[in-house]
């Protein structure tokens, strides 16, 4: 994937937005330093490189609602280039899957699902196994307290890759 170059003022701008989500022109520009036009002109141009996935929230599911969240791994029984597009294809179009990430080693993906209870968990997988869609094998871990979570921002993530090269 072509990486694309960014300095410091880039990095400030994605930094703010990492961290408060989607602010106003002024509001950003008093956060990264620099004068409203230039800085907007900056983040138009981030976003019009990719950079910028989205704007969101981060909501505390759990004083709305109960919910059981559950880490799974999967492994295919066959591993050819269509097998992994036809279930990538059927996990995509899940809204309960929330991340998918393929691996290497043991297995070939890790999932983190969202559901209202276990036994809709389970229906949900006996509904992916009778689909046929070539998992040889599954795992679950059904999360009983969340420690952490959270992502590391993105100028802390630059400077952690500045000193492992040095």
């Amino acid at each position: 994937m072509k990486r694309i170059p960014l300095d410091a003022i880039d990095i400030r701008i994605l930094s703010a937005i990492q961290q408060h989500g989607q602010l106003s022109k002024g509001r950003l520009a008093e956060l990264v330093n620099l004068s409203p036009t230039p800085c907007w002109l900056r983040l138009t141009k981030l976003k019009n490189a990719g950079l910028i996935l989205g704007y969101r929230g981060d909501i505390r599911l759990d004083r709305v609602v109960d919910f059981t969240r559950v880490y799974m791994t999967v492994s295919l029984d066959s591993h050819k280039k269509a097998d992994f597009e036809r279930f990538e294809k059927r996990i995509m179009t899940i809204d309960e899957i929330v991340e998918c990430s393929s691996t290497g080693g043991g297995v070939d993906y890790v999932m983190k699902l969202m559901t209202p209870s276990l036994s809709y968990f389970q229906s949900l997988v006996e509904q992916l196994l009778d689909e046929e869609i070539g998992i040889d094998r599954y795992f679950i871990y059904v999360v009983t307290r969340q420690i952490k979570s959270s992502s590391l921002s993105l100028s802390q993530l630059m400077e952690l890759k500045r000193q492992d090269e040095n």
